[in-house]
C-alpha cells in the first residue's frame, strides 16, 4: 500500500515575522525561481533529469517541461540534455545555468537580508522570520510549480 508523504511544510509552525519567495520573470512567465535551482542543482549533482526529478518527488515530465521552459527563456541553455542510448543519456549544466545558480543565491541572500532588517524595524524577532536557506532546503522539500 502507497501512503502518501505528508507535505513537508504542513508541520512548520507560522512565526510572526516577514517571509517572501523571490522569482525572476521574463514575458513568458517564471524563469527562475526557488525550486527550479534546486532542480539544476540537482541536474548538477545526480547529471540526469530523471534522476534530479526522482530526487524531488517531481514527474520527470514536469521536470523536463521546467528545464525546456528555463532553457526556452535563457539566451544560452542553462542544460544541456543527451538522449539515451547504449551508455543512457544525461544532462549537463552548462556555464549559464552555472551563472543562473550564482545569481539567484545571490539575490535570495539579499532579499532575506532585506526582510530580516525589516522585521527588526517592526519590532518581529530577526531569528524567527528567515525562510529557509539552501543549505536547508533538505529539510522542507520542494516546492511544487516553482
Amino acid at each position: 500500500m502507497n501512503k502518501k508523504k505528508a507535505h513537508p511544510h504542513k508541520d512548520l509552525k507560522s512565526s510572526p515575522g516577514l517571509r517572501g519567495r523571490i522569482w525572476i520573470d521574463s514575458k513568458e512567465g517564471t524563469f527562475l525561481a526557488y525550486g527550479r535551482i534546486i532542480l539544476l542543482e540537482r541536474i548538477r549533482e545526480q547529471g540526469s533529469i530523471t534522476k534530479a526529478a526522482r530526487s524531488m518527488e517531481m514527474s520527470y515530465r514536469h521536470a523536463w517541461e521546467l528545464v525546456d521552459s528555463m532553457n526556452r527563456q535563457s539566451p544560452v541553455a542553462l542544460i544541456e540534455a543527451s538522449t539515451g542510448g547504449k551508455g543512457g543519456g544525461g544532462a549537463k549544466l552548462t556555464e549559464a545555468g552555472e551563472q543562473a545558480i550564482s545569481l539567484f543565491w545571490n539575490l535570495y541572500a539579499d532579499f532575506q537580508n532585506f526582510l530580516e532588517k525589516e522585521a527588526e524595524v517592526l519590532g518581529f524577532s530577526a531569528s524567527r522570520n528567515r525562510g529557509p536557506g539552501k543549505d536547508e532546503y533538505e529539510s522542507v522539500g520542494p516546492r511544487r510549480g516553482e
